[in-house]
């Protein structure tokens, strides 16, 4: 038993420190702010003052009264279910289609859909600014001006006109490109590792390659499901650099195309500069991510999966 808990630290606790590290110690950190009325990053006079729940009262009315946090409220509903779908879904759709391909086809069709992962988030977010720049050197205005579909430039995600719709179709569409590879790659690598004896038996009993998919793939790769699922909600629930810098640039709203992740980096550093509010957001923000892997992992069974199989084996 000793001798297996010493195992235990020894492989573990380079990954737990590390997560003590970067999340354990700056969420301690944040909470601690957001009892702080701290703004301006002016630590010695505000880092030892203390006003209770303040922060979070005044986070509440603004949620509750002001209509652009309450827009912010929607996007982030918004952008975090029709992204998770996109990038669970579309990245199980693109595993499967790359498993049945010939391998250096499907090679060279997963390093495609990596491209977007592997450019820098400045690189990849200009190439978007220019897009959909909202003037003629925009280069979806110059294909939709060019085949007459428009009379002029439109500005998708900034015209009243087009609100909130074409500043989420923006912040999705970028964000779900950049996401649907990761899981493409996890479901990938699953499929990979099961059996190929399993398929080749299947092929010979005549089983097409939908029963192959229902019966076989998807059932091996329950594990994976769940973790892609609940990885990338937490990663949606976070993300904000493409965002920032869409919205920095002027190529959607700021509002309709501000997240809640967004709206606690821009309150901290860019705005109003306020860190006890910025910090409290992101406690709640925290706390809400939370609560949703918690649901998240009892709706996919995660229980059942961790325990131990009867028999031996």
């Amino acid at each position: 038993m000793k001798i297996r808990k010493t195992s235990l630290l020894f492989f573990l606790g380079p990954a737990l420190f590390v997560v003590a590290l970067f999340y354990i110690i700056p969420l301690f950190l944040s909470v601690y702010i957001s009892f702080t009325p701290m703004v301006d990053w002016n630590v010695n006079r505000y880092l030892t003052q203390f006003i209770g729940l303040q922060n979070y009262e005044r986070l509440f009315h603004i949620v509750m009264y002001d209509p652009d946090m309450r827009a912010v409220v929607i996007t982030t509903v918004v952008f975090v279910l029709v992204t998770l779908v996109i990038n669970v879904f579309g990245g199980l759709l693109l595993a499967l289609a790359t498993y049945f391909m010939d391998e250096k086809m499907s090679a060279a069709y997963q390093g495609l859909w990596l491209l977007p992962r592997m450019t820098p988030i400045a690189v990849y977010s200009l190439l978007w600014y220019y897009f959909f720049h909202s003037s003629g050197i925009g280069i979806l205005n110059s294909i939709l001006l060019k085949l007459h579909l428009i009379d002029h430039p439109i500005a998708l995600g900034l015209d009243p006109k087009y609100l909130p719709w074409g500043a989420w179709f923006i912040i999705i569409f970028v964000n779900g490109l950049v996401g649907v590879s990761y899981g493409m790659i996890i479901f990938y690598s699953a499929f990979k590792s099961i059996p190929k004896e399993l398929i080749i038996a299947a092929r010979v009993d005549g089983a097409s390659t939908t029963r192959i998919i229902r019966h076989i793939l998807l059932p091996l790769t329950k594990w994976h499901f769940t973790f892609v699922m609940v990885w990338q909600m937490f990663s949606l629930l976070m993300t904000y650099a493409q965002t920032f810098l869409l919205v920095e640039w002027r190529v959607v709203d700021s509002t309709w195309g501000q997240t809640w992740a967004l709206y606690v980096f821009r309150t901290a550093f860019t705005t109003t500069k306020d860190q006890g509010l910025a910090a409290a957001a992101s406690t709640f923000l925290s706390i809400i991510g939370i609560v949703l892997g918690i649901i998240a992992l009892k709706a996919l069974g995660y229980e059942k999966m961790i325990l131990e199989p009867k028999g031996d084996i």
